[in-house]
C-alpha cells in the first residue's frame, strides 16, 4: 500500500479505480500483507514449533479464512457461528481451539461431535456441564483450563482480560481445584493450561510476568500438560510512532520459562495477522465549516468501523490523492450515524480537502468488518481482496432487500 505519482494504490491496483466500480465505503484488503504477515510470525516463532491458530473474531470473513488455511494455520473459535465457519473453510478439527467464557449447551455438544482440538473451559460449571455431555455421549473429551494469571497487559481497559477483577479465566485457586478433580474424571482429559491476558500489547514485559506466572503454576500443579495455550493479544503500530511486539523477545521468555515442561505452544493471533493488511475507502459526502473546526462528513461510519467509538481508538486517515496544500483549520473525521460518538480522527495540518474526494482509513483489518453493523439500517460495505492486478469480491455490498 502506497503512493504512486501521488495516487494510492493497494498493491497494483489504483484506489480510485476501485470506486468507479464498486460504492463507497469498501473494505479492502492486501493478500501480499496478509502472507507477509504470517510468514513473519511463523519465522519469529519456528523455534517453538506452535500450533498457530487464527482468532477467528478479528476478521470472520469466509474467503479470508480460506486463505489463512492454505498458510497451515487452525482457529481460535469462540461461538457457534465461528466453529460453523473455521470447518467450512475447510480448516481441520484437531487445529481448532474453542475458547471464550459463555458455551452453551448447544456449542458444547457440537464441538463435542466435531472432535475438535481442545475446549478451553472457564468455570466448574462449564467443565460439570461438559462431562454431563460427555457421559451422554460415551466419549472422553479433551479440555483446556483458562488460567487468569492477574497480569496486567498495560492496554486499554476494555480489551485488557488478565487482572483478577476481569471476567476471564480462573483464579490460582480454583484453577487448583479444577486440575485435582479432572485427574479422576472419567469423560473428560486436561490437556492444556490456556491464559489470555488482553489485546493490542505492543510491550513485552507482561508477557514475561505472564510466563512467570503460568510456569509457577504447573510446577505447582504437579500435572503435565500437552498444551500450553498462550492466547493472542500481540498489537500492531496503528499511528507508525510506535513499533510492533518484538517478536523474537516473546519467543526467548517463553523458551526461559516454558522449555522446562516440554509442552506443546498454541498461539491465538488475530490482529497481528490480520490489522494492518486492509483499509477503508470513503467518500467525503460535506464539509461543514465550523468556528474552531471543520467537520468532514464521510459516507463511512461507526457502523463501518466501531473501534474509534467503542475504545476511543485512532486509525489514521490518509488522503486518496495527495496534494500540496493545506487546510488552515483542524479537521474532524465522522460518520453520517446519528451518534455524537460516530468520530473517526481529529487531523490538524491536513491537506486541504474538496467534498466527494476519497480519503483511506488504515489498518482496519482486525475488528473493522467483525465489529459492524446495520445500525440506522445501513448497509454493510463490501469487501474485496487484492493479489496483484487481480480483484476479488469476497464479500457483496448489502443491499437493502436484505434488511426488509
Amino acid at each position: 500500500m502506497k503512493y504512486i505519482r501521488k495516487n494510492f494504490f493497494i498493491e497494483n491496483v489504483k484506489v480510485r479505480n476501485l470506486t468507479k466500480k464498486f460504492q463507497t465505503p469498501i473494505y479492502c484488503y492486501s493478500y501480499r500483507k496478509l502472507k507477509d504477515n504470517i510468514n513473519t510470525f511463523k519465522k519469529n516463532f519456528k523455534s517453538l514449533d506452535p500450533l498457530i491458530c487464527f482468532a477467528v473474531k478479528a476478521n470472520a470473513n469466509l474467503k479470508l479464512l480460506k486463505e489463512i488455511k492454505k498458510f497451515g494455520l487452525g482457529a481460535d473459535v469462540v461461538s457457534l457461528g465461528e466453529l460453523t465457519k473455521a470447518l467450512k473453510a475447510g480448516i481441520q478439527r484437531k487445529k481448532i481451539v474453542f475458547s471464550g467464557v459463555g458455551k452453551t449447551s448447544e456449542e458444547l455438544n457440537f464441538a463435542i461431535d466435531k472432535k475438535i482440538l481442545l475446549i478451553n473451559a472457564e468455570s466448574k460449571s462449564e467443565i460439570l456441564e461438559i462431562e454431563r455431555i460427555a457421559k451422554n455421549k460415551k466419549k472422553i473429551v479433551n479440555i483446556g483450563i483458562r488460567l487468569n494469571p492477574n497480569t496486567d497487559a498495560k492496554t486499554l481497559k476494555q480489551i485488557s482480560t488478565g487482572k483478577k477483577q476481569d471476567k476471564f479465566g480462573l483464579t490460582e485457586k480454583y484453577f487448583l481445584e479444577l486440575v485435582k478433580y479432572l485427574k479422576n474424571s472419567k469423560f473428560i482429559k486436561l490437556k492444556c493450561l490456556s491464559v489470555h491476558i488482553g489485546s493490542q500489547i505492543l510491550s513485552n514485559q507482561p508477557y514475561e510476568k505472564m510466563l512467570k506466572v503460568v510456569d509457577r503454576i504447573i510446577q505447582k500443579s504437579n500435572y503435565k500438560f500437552e498444551f500450553i495455550d498462550l492466547g493472542g493479544g500481540m498489537g500492531i503500530s496503528y499511528n507508525k510512532k510506535v513499533k510492533n511486539l518484538d517478536y523474537k523477545k516473546y519467543a526467548f521468555a517463553i523458551k526461559k520459562n516454558l522449555r522446562k515442561h516440554n509442552a506443546k505452544i498454541i498461539f491465538e493471533p488475530g490482529r497481528s495477522i490480520i490489522g494492518n493488511t486492509a483499509i477503508l475507502i470513503s467518500k467525503i459526502i460535506y464539509i461543514k465549516y465550523g468556528s474552531n473546526k471543520n467537520f468532514v462528513i464521510l459516507d463511512a461510519g461507526m457502523n463501518d468501523l466501531m473501534r474509534p467509538a467503542l475504545y476511543g481508538a485512532e486509525h489514521q486517515i490518509i488522503p486518496e490523492n495527495k496534494k500540496s496544500v493545506f487546510a488552515k483549520k483542524t479537521y474532524e473525521f465522522v460518520g453520517p450515524i446519528c451518534e455524537s460518538t460516530d468520530r473517526f480522527l481529529t487531523a490538524k495540518k491536513f491537506q486541504k480537502l474538496s467534498e466527494k474526494d476519497l480519503i483511506i482509513i488504515s489498518d482496519v483489518g482486525a475488528y473493522g468488518m467483525s465489529l459492524s453493523s446495520n445500525y440506522n439500517v445501513r448497509l454493510k460495505p463490501a469487501e474485496i481482496l487484492i493479489k496483484g492486478y487481480k480483484i476479488n469480491v469476497i464479500k457483496k455490498r448489502q443491499k437493502l432487500k436484505d434488511l426488509i
